[in-house]
């Protein structure tokens, strides 16, 4: 028989039994759907995850004192005292995998002008800082090399703060706020960057020289970490391994013993958050991978019942030359049809249900295209693998049984 002719006939069969067609369709529907959407939400928090620790510098390399490592001991003040301006120069001086460093002391405060008034902290930094973490100056100027040298009570502000503390809009280049009763004159205004993946405001931000935070703010002789910058992302391994060096001759620090200080990378955290992402797009795409599997088994379930009804008809096209490869054929077919039509459905379904995410929820979505087709391909071997039985069963059946059958 003309594969024509069978397909006329299966779509002649399921327009006979419009609403079990589409109810049948459902499962497939909502399974592809499911995949889809779970997936474009999945990719999307990981590139939105990358987005974030590029704009924050991927080759950043992060030193703190004491060793976070150190899971359950209590660290005295001296263990988070041991990092000295020295160890910073040191680094910059003869690292040579380093392209920028920077010291950072901070202090939690109020800042004060004229009537207003807001909670933030004073980061105290050079000006490799704004390099490091990609902060650019919008208006004014970034403190100089001179500037810190002389312990200026000057600073640069993120646009958060310029709002609460000039809420009429005013100009703050020039101006005076105080910080915890010390004055810093404002001469830079940063370009703002909203908030980040974690919700943090990354324009509530004031920077000032580190030897201002230290000296006239904190009163210590000691910082409270580094931040620095490989020269590419992937000479992060080779600037840790040079500080590390450096660290360990200026604590004095012999191969047995403990570090005093812990190293952190943009790289480690990507790798982890990238692991973790994997791990729930993976999640994910297996919970919506078992409506698909359902969605298999009601295919399978209606296309035996169709069998059974339809098991006079089956016997009286056999009696007059129908061979079993075109009875099996004929529902593999229709099996196939309700797959792919849902499954075409779904994609669409699940792109509406992905972009309404991305614009009501303001979530993160990026609907990959190899998804689309891995939900097509699937569809087709549904149609075929639980379509497979049911039409086996029809091409087996004995002529004669088949037109006694009541």
């Amino acid at each position: 028989m003309k594969i024509g002719n069978l397909f006329k006939i299966a779509f002649k069969a399921l327009n006979n039994n419009k609403m079990r067609c589409f109810l049948t369709m459902l499962g497939i529907i909502i399974g592809v759907a499911s995949v889809i959407t779970m997936l474009a939400i999945g990719q999307g928090s990981k590139d939105s995850i990358k987005k974030q620790i590029s704009e924050m510098g991927s080759n950043m390399i992060m030193i703190f004192p004491g060793n976070m490592e150190r899971g359950g001991v209590q660290q005295s003040s001296d263990d988070m005292q041991s990092m000295k301006p020295v160890d910073f120069e040191n680094i910059r001086d003869e690292a040579k995998f380093v392209a920028a460093v920077s010291p950072m002391v901070s202090s939690q405060g109020q800042f004060i002008c004229g009537a207003n008034n807001y909670p933030s902290k004073v980061e105290g930094v050079n000006a490799d800082y704004l390099e490091i973490r990609k902060l650019k100056v919008k208006d004014g100027m970034a403190f100089s090399d001179l500037d810190i040298k002389r312990a200026s009570k000057v600073c640069v502000v993120g646009k958060t703060v310029v709002d609460k503390l000039f809420p009429n809009g005013g100009n703050p280049m020039g101006r005076v706020i105080r910080f915890n009763s010390i004055p810093l004159t404002i001469i830079g205004v940063l370009e703002s960057k909203g908030y980040n993946s974690m919700g943090q405001d990354q324009d509530d931000i004031v920077l000032a020289p580190y030897t201002t935070v230290m000296k006239r703010i904190l009163a210590i002789d000691y910082i409270q970490g580094i931040f620095a910058s490989a020269l590419t992302e992937a000479a992060t391994d080779q600037a840790t391994d040079e500080i590390e060096k450096i660290l360990n001759r200026n604590h004095k620090i012999k191969s047995e013993d403990e570090e005093d200080y812990d190293i952190r990378s943009q790289q480690e955290l990507s790798e982890m958050l990238n692991s973790t992402g994997d791990m729930m797009t993976l999640l994910l795409a297996c919970v919506a991978g078992i409506s698909l599997l359902v969605g298999g088994i009601g295919i399978m379930n209606i296309m035996l019942v169709s069998v059974t009804e339809r098991t006079r008809e089956i016997g009286l096209r056999m009696s007059i030359g129908a061979r079993g490869r075109d009875i099996m054929t004929q529902f593999l077919i229709e099996s196939i049809i309700i797959s792919v039509a849902g499954g075409v459905i779904g994609v669409v379904l699940g792109a509406a249900a992905s972009l309404s995410v991305k614009f009501l929820l303001n979530w993160p979505v990026t609907i990959q295209i190899y998804s689309v087709v891995l939900s097509f391909l699937v569809c087709t071997d549904t149609g075929v693998f639980f379509g497979w039985y049911p039409a086996r069963k029809a091409a087996n059946l004995d002529p004669i049984e088949a037109l006694r059958y009541e």
